[in-house]
Order: C-alpha cells, then sequence, then structure tokens
C-alpha cells in the first residue's frame, strides 16, 4: 500500500477552508494532518472535504484555539490523544490505517516570546510538553507509526535563515533543541524531511510581520514529518509546497508532503 500525506498548521480552518480545498484539490494527498484549526470539531467546514473524497476525518478540537484534525480518503480508526503537560489544548490526536500504521498529528506549544521559563508561563510549559512527549515514548515505545505536526521548533542550523541570529529566539535556542532531540531519541524516530533532502536550508514558515516574505525568505522549519525506524526506509518525495504561503489569505506555514510505500 502506497499513500502520500501531508501535514499542515492551517491557522484557522474555518477562515482559510478555501486553500485546503485547493490543497485537497491541486495535490490530493491520501491524508491531510492540520494543526491550529481553531475550531470546534462540530463547526470543522467538513462537507466540502469530502466532495474532494475525504470521507473521513477525526480530530480535536476547541473555540478559537489550537485544535488538531486528520483529513483522509482511506479509512481510519480513531486511537485517541494525550494531553501532555495538563495543558487541557487540542494539541494531539492519533489515528490508524487499515494497514496498521499510526498517524500521530501534534501541535507542540509555540512557547511565547521570552526562552526563559522563569519570566514566560508559555517556554514552561513548551518544555514540559516535551519532557512528557519523551516519556511517553520511552514507556511505550512506538511501532509502525507516523509522526507530524507543527513541533514549533527549527532544530538545525539549515533549518532557520540564521542560526547565529536566532540562538536566542523561541523556536530554535538550544534548549529546545535538546528537548526536541530528546524527544526524537526515545521513540526512534527518523526525520523523513531531513532523509529525503539531507542538506541545504528548508523552511515551512515564514512570519506574517514580513513586509515581502518571499524576498526576505526569513523562514524555519518547524512542521515535522517522523517515522518510525521499522518504516522509515518506505518514506521518501519529501518536499514543503512553499508556493501555498503565497496563496490568498495564506497560512503563515507551508505544507510539508511525505509518501510511503508499506
Amino acid at each position: 500500500m502506497s499513500f502520500s500525506l501531508a501535514t499542515w498548521n492551517i491557522n484557522s480552518v474555518r477562515l482559510r477552508e478555501p486553500i485546503v480545498l485547493k490543497l485537497l484539490q491541486e495535490e490530493a494527498p491520501d491524508v491531510l494532518c492540520l494543526q491550529e484549526c481553531k475550531s470546534p470539531v462540530d463547526k470543522i467546514p467538513t462537507e466540502g472535504f469530502a466532495a474532494l473524497g475525504y470521507q473521513h476525518m477525526i480530530a480535536r478540537g476547541q473555540k478559537g484555539y489550537n485544535g488538531v484534525a486528520i483529513l483522509s480518503k482511506l479509512p481510519i480508526e480513531d486511537v485517541g490523544d494525550k494531553d501532555f503537560a495538563g495543558l487541557g489544548h487540542a494539541r494531539h490526536v492519533a489515528g490508524r490505517l487499515e494497514n496498521g500504521v499510526t498517524i500521530h498529528n501534534f501541535y507542540v506549544p509555540a512557547g511565547g516570546d521570552k526562552p526563559d521559563r522563569e519570566v514566560n508561563e508559555k517556554f514552561g510549559q513548551k518544555l514540559d510538553y516535551l519532557t512528557e512527549m519523551r516519556d511517553w515514548f520511552h514507556g511505550d515505545r512506538p511501532e509502525k507509526s507516523i509522526l507530524v505536526g507543527d513541533l514549533n521548533i527549527a532544530p538545525r542550523e539549515d533549518d532557520v535563515w540564521s542560526h547565529k541570529q536566532l540562538l536566542k529566539v523561541v523556536s530554535h535556542t538550544p534548549i529546545e533543541v535538546e528537548h526536541l532531540a530528546q524527544t526524537q531519541e526515545a521513540g526512534g524516530w527518523v526525520d523523513i524531511t531531513r532523509q529525503d533532502i539531507p542538506e541545504g536550508l528548508l523552511y515551512s514558515w515564514w512570519s506574517y510581520r514580513a513586509r515581502d516574505w518571499d524576498a526576505a525568505d526569513k523562514g524555519r522549519r518547524l512542521d515535522h514529518v517522523w517515522a518510525t525506524p521499522d518504516i522509515s526506509n518506505a518514506g521518501h518525495s519529501s518536499r514543503i509546497l512553499r508556493a501555498a504561503r503565497g496563496w490568498e489569505k495564506p497560512s503563515d506555514h507551508a505544507p510539508v508532503f511525505a509518501s510511503f510505500d508499506l
């Protein structure tokens, strides 16, 4: 069984329904994982998605904040969610395809502006969230699984426009990178995007604050596709659809794709 998968922080699925439909029509991934849906589950506009063949959805939502959803052309079973760090946020949901592959869709907290948990509660919550993810993977090591989502950390020097200038900026600080590495190591997760594209600058997010995001190109790779070692060799065709950042009323994130032959 071969299938394609995309992950995208959509920054409001209701506000940006038109570009979700555009992506589904033009790119047609078998599975699309969305983060920051900002909608109760019953308010997600599923009719248009279903009309394009995405008749299966697993989601966790809340009004105005957070929210994760998995849209699928393929039958998928809801296998639950975890409330890491006890935040009460809709930040994780998992589904299992008929071939036995479990897909985890994550939206890790952004962490606020200051990388210091003593003065910024949100930064502490981010670190705690990652620590609990790490401990979960240690205790229940995943198999035949894919993890995707907005992990809100750009781990490598070539995952940001300037390693030196972003070392003290939330999303690229050494303590965040270390926490993410420990989480990845705990599950044995393989970074599929960098397995396919091992060299060079690679971004999935460009700030709304930039007057011309494309020309300035001050991006970060915050969105990830990982797989467990037992299926990582089946992953291929990774890409980031940069053009989507320039669509009408865009998200500040671009979709990240991968395919798997299993």
